[in-house]
């Protein structure tokens, strides 16, 4: 599954990248005003999560409900050669929400080892979650089919994220018996940054119309956790982008 996603990554990035002579000697046909385009604005994205190379022990498929939502303001500097072309950075938060049926994540730190506790025959959370939020730096070389009218362009983008820890926590709600009874509403919430890589690098593209588009973003590092704590997974996001550029 990695090199299937890095493969395909790749080959995203050499595509994008070998059309783009071809789009720069149609824009220097035909001058482009962008006087009136803002240069600054804000992404919002929701997307569906999931843990790659997670062992079955500790499967995270629970229902499609493992979600993400990540929120940046950029700058977008237009290419003076090539205003299809431009380059965005800016500031960011990104949140995490990876969810378990039957199982709770032991991430407080006192073991060497962050073990995963199967509930199957025993008292468990009706809703449990293991969530991280970053504070990220993204970077994006971006395509737009007709800059001057952004939303009513075709857009590509291919880019990273730098990201730094600031969060890592797991919360479960409605305590419940075996068979599936409701035993109290008590809430637990643990937060501990132990275990966890607490830098990362994530690679992401997007193609879209207009103000909407497609994104999708894979970590680079290693994996998540810090190394000989737990099985090497990353993070997969795929969903919807809000963005004005």
């Amino acid at each position: 599954m990695k090199s299937i996603i890095m493969k395909r990554l790749l080959f995203s990035v050499v595509l994008f990248m070998a059309t783009m002579e071809s789009f720069a000697q149609d824009a220097a046909k035909k001058k482009i005003d962008l006087s009136n385009r803002p240069s600054d604005h804000i992404v919002v994205q929701l997307s569906s999560d999931r843990w790659l190379n997670a062992p079955d022990s500790i499967d995270n498929k629970r229902k499609g409900s493992s979600r993400g939502a990540n929120v940046y303001f950029m700058l977008d500097k237009p290419f003076k050669s090539n205003p299809k072309l431009s380059i965005a950075f800016g500031l960011g938060f990104s949140t995490s929400h990876i969810f378990f049926d039957n199982l709770r994540a032991n991430i407080e730190g006192n073991t060497p080892m962050l073990s995963f506790e199967s509930l199957d025959s025993s008292s468990r959370y009706k809703k449990y979650k293991v969530s991280t939020s970053y504070l990220e730096l993204p970077l994006e070389l971006r395509y737009s089919s007709n800059p001057e009218k952004a939303n009513k362009s075709f857009k590509i983008a291919v880019g990273l994220k730098i990201a730094t820890l600031l969060n890592a926590h797991t919360k479960g709600k409605e305590l419940q018996s075996s068979d599936g009874s409701k035993l109290n509403d008590v809430v637990e919430k643990i937060n501990s940054k132990s275990y966890f890589n607490t830098t990362r690098v994530a690679a992401t593209a997007r193609v879209g119309y207009g103000n909407f588009s497609i994104f999708g973003s894979y970590n680079l590092n290693p994996s998540l956790f810090k190394d000989n704590t737990t099985a090497p997974m990353k993070l997969l996001q795929v969903g919807l982008t809000l963005s004005g550029l």
